[in-house]
């Protein structure tokens, strides 16, 4: 048995019985890192040291009689949530040797669980794309042919649960950062309901659309974990009360549900268009027909507003970040190595040479959408249709209980082959962008795989929507399908 291979849930039950450690664990784990990472690149700092001791810990309090749900389960970080004495550099070079004075609330809460911190994952920097090609330190490569990408931002995280470097992952997603390479990489990945869980220790991106959330195995795990970091958190005045955070009430045990009677399935029309990839909607479809074979009843549903979601989100998300990186000067932060006749001088140098071109295309963006004179033409008209988007979710969801998408329009592409079109890239969030906008929660679920240009199949993944806080009945659906 390969104990990097495990569930969670299976790791818990051969804990709790004595028949492994978490150490052993931690050392399969760490040993399918130093073989694969080479190639795959999904980890950008290693914690082998810190793992083998919270490890031992770990074990100690097993053997006085503790449990836990996360107890002694080994998992990696998306190198965007600080980890306190560990570097954290959001695969940027302007934070090349910053080291986080503390831990991110949902680091902190599963350090206290129990939970074996093993790494940092690499991603798009400050998760700016959806490749994991905009990284400073090199691209991830895809599990499953290392000549394609693993997706982004969270591509390290994903690329690291599909090859079992670990048994599940923390990551983020501010327009399908999760929920895409998640469907690359052929495993679960989840995006909470906005307000959710705590936000502080991430840096932010897009401050209105930031979701803290999971990349795992099954749907089962994908719940034990959110059980463990969701949450009210002093820290972050935009999460919710304790008491909307009942996931937990429903996976005491796996759920398998034999009748999906009374419960309806929307079809957005304007996510299954004629050009989409026929192979992806029969993937999705032959779910529809599972969910309907269990009784639910499945429906055809409008979100006419679907199309603004991209030039929506490609407004909103660069003048929200443009604002969030200011403080990356070189001074508080970051490199420290410029000299300059003038304090204007020194920004220049610091940030023209700390950040990459991605993110230097935002900034810029960004800052003109928010310019005087174009303000209300570009950022408060993208507000205003954000609003329109919403309603239109609202309006399904009077019809239906939950909604079924594609996650991404095709399966993994070539490294390097949308690098030089960044606008092919930002299309990669056409399915995605909506549930952020409306702060939803979703969650990509394995469908199986698809033929892809160059040849051979690559893992593709459908998208399950519900509306804000019910995290529960879209997680018994994905662990029905699982």
């Amino acid at each position: 048995m390969n104990l990097n291979e495990l569930t969670i849930k299976a790791a818990r039950s051969l804990l709790d019985e004595g028949e492994i450690t978490s150490l052993e664990i931690t050392e399969a784990c760490l040993k399918q890192i130093e073989i694969l990472d080479k190639e795959i690149h999904a980890c950008l700092t290693v914690c082998a040291d810190e793992a083998r001791r919270e490890a031992k810990m770990a074990d100690k309090r097993l053997q006085e009689g503790e449990r836990g749900d996360l107890l002694g389960i080994p998992y990696l970080c998306k190198d965007i949530l600080m980890t306190k004495g560990i570097k954290t550099t959001a695969a940027s070079k302007i934070l090349e040797n910053y080291i986080a004075p503390y831990d991110a609330t949902v680091v902190r809460k599963l350090k206290e669980a129990g939970a074996i911190l093993l790494g940092k994952t690499n991603l798009d920097e400050f998760a700016h794309g959806a490749s994991t090609e905009n990284s400073a330190y090199g691209p991830t490569k895809n599990p499953f042919d290392i000549t394609r990408v693993a997706g982004g931002s969270s591509g390290g995280s994903a690329a690291g649960v599909a090859s079992n470097m670990c048994l599940f992952a923390l990551a983020s997603d501010t327009g399908g950062s999760i929920r895409q390479p998640a469907s690359f990489c052929g495993v679960f990945g989840l995006k909470p309901s906005y307000g959710k869980v705590s936000r502080f220790g991430l840096l932010s991106m897009t401050s209105s659309t930031d979701v803290v959330g999971v990349i795992a195995k099954t749907a089962y795990d994908t719940a034990i974990v959110l059980k463990t970091i969701a949450g009210k958190d002093e820290l972050d005045a935009t999460t919710a009360p304790e008491k909307m955070t009942n996931v937990e009430n429903k996976f005491s045990e796996k759920i398998k549900i034999k009748s999906l009677a009374g419960l309806k399935i929307g079809l957005p029309k304007e996510y299954f268009l004629e050009s989409l990839n026929p192979e992806v909607k029969e993937k999705v479809m032959v779910i529809a027909e599972k969910l309907k074979a269990a009784g639910a009843e499945i429906k055809s549903v409008s979100l006419p507003y679907t199309k603004y979601g991209i030039p929506v989100y490609y407004i909103i998300t660069p003048s929200e970040l443009s604002s969030n990186l200011a403080r990356f000067d070189g001074i508080g932060w970051g490199l420290k190595k410029e000299e300059a006749i003038n304090l204007q001088e020194f920004y220049k140098r610091s940030r023209g040479a700390g950040f990459g071109p991605e993110a230097k295309r935002r900034i810029m963006l960004g800052t003109y959408a928010l310019s005087a004179g174009y303000y209300d033409a570009y950022y408060k008209k993208a507000q205003t249709v954000r609003t329109l988007i919403i309603e239109d979710f609202n309006k399904a969801f009077k019809q239906v209980d939950l909604l079924l998408t594609p996650t991404a329009p095709h399966g993994a592409f070539k490294i390097g082959e949308k690098s030089n079109d960044p606008l092919a890239m930002y299309l990669e969030d056409i399915f995605v962008t909506g549930a952020s906008l409306s702060g939803l929660p979703a969650i990509s679920i394995p469908a199986g795989k698809v033929k892809v240009e160059g040849g051979g199949e690559m893992p593709l993944g459908a998208q399950i929507i519900a509306p804000r806080f019910q995290e529960d009945l879209m997680l018994q659906i994905a662990d029905f399908l699982n």
